[in-house]
């Protein structure tokens, strides 16, 4: 009996963080909806921002691999689809040819900085405790 209560009690606590999330990504598209992005679209450029601040700076594709909650082919069309819209750019490894790198470009990092507090403000809405 007690490892059913143990079970039952990690199933409801893995349903309250799945909620939290699934609040969380929906709060985040709503913010940034109207200036084109969903929070997947954030993610990358937030992780791009960070991993390479200056202009010029590059981060390998594969280095997102992991911290971005998709597949690496759903990864590579999200990138694809940001280079489109000229928020990022892609170029290959010279030492590596298989590497691809990727980069802000400067209308990326205008949008990303306009719409980091937006994403923030929905964090705090979604995440802060009552």
């Amino acid at each position: 009996m007690a490892a059913k209560t143990a079970g039952a009690g990690l199933e409801e606590q893995w349903r309250d963080i799945l909620s939290v999330h699934a609040r969380t990504m929906c709060e985040i598209d709503r913010a940034l909806h109207p200036h084109g992005l969903g929070a997947s679209d954030f993610e990358v450029l937030d992780i791009l921002a960070s991993e390479a601040p200056r202009d010029g700076d590059q981060c390998r594709v594969q280095n997102l691999v992991g911290r971005v909650h998709l597949s690496q082919s759903a990864l590579s069309r999200l990138i694809g689809r940001l280079e489109k819209e000229g928020l990022v750019e892609r170029s290959v490894c010279m030492e590596d040819r298989r590497g691809v790198y990727v980069a802000l470009t400067h209308k990326g990092r205008d949008l990303y900085t306009e719409v980091l507090p937006l994403q923030r403000q929905a964090l705090e809405r979604t995440l802060a405790q009552p």
